[in-house]
């Protein structure tokens, strides 16, 4: 079973049990003889995926318990294996969906990693460095490259502990693993979005081998 997680930066593959990824241009050139389930949030590859042969869509069989309007197919994804606990994608962007009983309760979404680095270089060039991963979240910071990484991550590990209120915590995307340190019993998952494909393609495997 070959899965294809499309993304805004790069595209994701998970080849039964191998996992590998290419860049967004790569990924236009990309072809494949066996069929392809994929999910996609990234609006400018929609026409590209139309001249692709052997690709399925998964995001309109995703039968998912919410009344958020217009959650990603990824976010979906990532929460359908999960029946209770807070979902945390740390990729381009961070979203924190929450889950009770296979229902999704709501979330919200913050700036990636990446992104926080790259604001403050636009605030000014002396505020341009690479974060500090090794920053003490106890102490107050004494220089700068230390008040920048200091003042990422605790904010960002502070509203995530104000949304789990004592629940599970997963983790995945790109940052996830980095996240989940700072956690206790924190649930590290790099192949989480795909076992919710994975899921998805047993649960409608008639329907979606029919079509090919």
């Amino acid at each position: 079973m070959l899965l294809c997680d499309i993304g805004n930066s790069s595209v994701a593959f998970l080849d039964n049990s191998k996992y590998f990824s290419l860049s967004i241009s790569e990924f236009a050139d990309y072809k494949s003889e066996k069929k392809v389930f994929y999910i996609n949030v990234n609006e400018k590859m929609k026409d590209v995926l139309r001249e692709k042969e052997n690709f399925i869509n998964l995001e309109p069989y995703f039968k998912f318990d919410t009344i958020y309007c217009g959650l990603g197919v990824d976010r979906i994804a990532a929460c359908y294996t999960i029946e209770d606990g807070v979902i945390v994608d740390a990729g381009s962007a961070i979203t924190v969906d929450i889950v009770s009983n296979y229902m999704h309760l709501g979330g919200f979404i913050l700036p990636g990693i990446v992104s926080y680095r790259d604001a403050y270089s636009e605030i000014s060039s002396r505020l341009k460095c690479e974060f500090n991963t090794q920053v003490s979240l106890d102490a107050f910071p004494q220089r700068t490259v230390d008040a920048l990484s200091y003042g990422v991550f605790k904010s960002i590990i502070l509203i995530i502990k104000d949304a789990a209120y004592g629940k599970k915590l997963y983790f995945t995307g790109g940052d996830g693993q980095f996240l989940a340190n700072f956690f206790d019993k924190a649930i590290y998952d790099k192949l989480l979005v795909f076992r919710g494909m994975k899921k998805i393609v047993e649960e409608n495997y008639h329907l979606l081998f029919k079509q090919t």
